[in-house]
């Protein structure tokens, strides 16, 4: 076990104390409120966006950001440290959380833009809210969806395409059919793709836009630094400000909470909280500018650990904290931008310790912090090395609720719920686990071995451009593929695809099989 580690575990339990401390005083007003009779818990989820394993302070004591909140949440609960994103990228990653289904399996590649679409989550097919909403929830979804919508022209045609021009072509009196609440959710307010990067600024309620774009935006009053390059010349609605997202959808989950508890105390509630932070560019809100000494990126994780503060706060003033399932994690790795120049300038390492980042197959880039507190049923200060990824929220989920998953549904979903509750041996709940990248590209692990059915990263090119200084030697230059043991060899250096040619086979022939399946999750019975 490394130093970092120790040093992780040992941060973990003195937040537990702490965080018991604290729960016995300043949160005793709530734990006098009435309690509920209520039988199934609230779930909340918070998705964070390109948020990488090293950003955040339990996962890296080396981190140059204080996340006391998200630490906080880490003291309190179980935290994972061999959690994956299904995809190195957004949007396959949020199809896969909401569905348990890995997104390659649709054969659409890539992420969306602008009035991309139409909805990757095809009619008919289960959700994980709308499997919540069957068992009585009440279901909310605030912020960035980007997972695709219809939007149509004046001739009532879909557009479905990307940039500036599909954008203008937007008729805003048509409504869209294929919205967050035509796919599980009652309520959805956000946007349609990254809020302040993909070409169309302008919220969503519902499955219209209200207040509708009247011009292109102008980036000349926006902030300059090396992490604010990613904000496309879109057209954008007059009450829409690039640097408050966050806050408006803040905002809107505290409104939820707060109205849904005092409305109906005995209705359980899912909120999926889906943040813009810390996608680029990095626009933290005012109050947030020169909050860290690690820059205007560092001050965006420092609003997305406020963020997370103040829904946690939400709950506790609501009363309903002990009756809250929390879980919170991130869709992908950190992007290249804010790895290079976090590195340069504040000695801060998003990906750390991984090689890699978004976008690419290696750890780097689907590593991610998930973090879980259910208070009376998670121990408090815990963490596993079980292997998951976020594709098993929805059987879990099931689990928690009793639901039962036809086999036609959450096809990739493993039931983590004996990890959760400290009720589950050492031994390994999934044998495999399947990654993918925008290109469709594949990997499989067992245990400590790590198997990449492709060459290079699978993602960025790291033979050109800024990329091409962390480039590492290629130990296998002839080998189709890569294996790598993450347990002798964590950084994945060298490639022992002639070594071991038999586990070779062996990952290539269970990646084939379940790729043929349509399924890696067992038959249910």
């Amino acid at each position: 076990m490394s130093k970092g580690d120790l040093n992780r575990r040992g941060f973990l339990k003195m937040m537990g104390l702490c965080s018991a401390s604290v729960l016995m005083g300043g949160c005793a007003e709530a734990a006098l409120k009435k309690t509920s009779k209520r039988r199934l818990p609230n779930i909340v989820f918070i998705l964070a966006d390109d948020l990488g394993y090293g950003d955040v302070r339990c996962y890296n004591p080396e981190s140059k950001v204080a996340t006391p909140n998200i630490d906080r949440l880490a003291g309190e609960g179980i935290t994972f440290t061999d959690a994956h994103s299904p995809s190195t990228v957004c949007t396959p990653t949020r199809y896969s959380l909401l569905t348990g289904r890995m997104a390659f399996r649709t054969g659409k590649g890539g992420v969306f833009t602008g009035a991309g679409g139409p909805c990757m989550i095809e009619k008919g097919r289960l959700t994980l809210p709308q499997m919540l909403r069957d068992k009585g929830y009440a279901t909310a979804c605030f912020g960035k969806w980007h997972v695709g919508l219809t939007f149509f022209d004046k001739e009532g045609k879909p557009i479905n395409k990307s940039g500036l021009d599909a954008v203008k072509r937007i008729d805003y009196s048509r409504a869209i059919p294929d919205a967050p609440i035509h796919r599980g959710f009652d309520r959805f307010f956000g946007t349609a793709c990254c809020p302040t990067t993909d070409w169309l600024y302008a919220w969503i309620d519902g499955d219209r836009i209200p207040v509708p774009p009247t011009g292109i935006v102008d980036r000349s009053e926006l902030p300059k630094h090396p992490y604010s390059r990613d904000n496309r010349p879109g057209m954008i609605a007059p009450d829409f400000d690039l640097e408050e997202v966050d806050l408006v959808f803040l905002d809107k989950s505290k409104k939820f909470l707060a109205e849904h508890v005092r409305s109906n105390p005995d209705q359980p509630f899912f909120l999926f909280h889906s943040t813009q932070a810390v996608h680029l560019p990095s626009f933290a809100a005012d109050r947030f500018k020169g909050k860290t000494k690690a820059g205007p990126h560092g001050d965006f994780i420092a609003e997305l650990d406020y963020v997370v503060g103040e829904l946690l706060k939400t709950l506790e003033r609501l009363g309903v904290a002990n009756d809250t399932l929390v879980m919170f994690s991130s869709d992908n790795g950190p992007e290249v931008t804010s790895v290079i120049n976090m590195r340069a300038d504040y000695d801060h390492d998003g990906a750390r310790p991984w090689r890699g980042m978004k976008r690419d197959q290696w750890e780097g880039g689907h590593r991610v912090p998930l973090i879980a507190r259910w208070p009376g049923k998670i121990k408090p200060g815990t963490d596993t090395d079980q292997m998951t990824s976020l594709t098993d929220i929805m059987a879990t989920c099931a689990a928690v609720v009793g639901a039962k998953l036809p086999n036609e549904t959450a096809e990739d979903s493993y039931n983590m719920l004996g990890v959760l509750l400290g009720k589950q041996s050492d031994k390994p709940i999934r044998k495999y686990l399947i990654q993918q990248t925008m290109s469709l590209r594949l990997s499989i692990r067992r245990g400590q071995w790590k198997y990449l059915d492709h060459k290079g990263s699978g993602g960025n090119r790291y033979d050109r451009g800024v990329l091409k200084r962390y480039a590492l030697v290629d130990t296998a230059p002839d080998a189709p593929g890569q294996l790598y043991n993450l347990q002798t060899d964590p950084g994945e250096t060298t490639n022992l695809y002639f070594e071991h040619p038999k586990i070779v086979a062996e990952l290539k022939q269970q990646l084939d099989k379940y790729k043929e399946a349509g399924r890696s999750a067992p038959l249910r019975q």
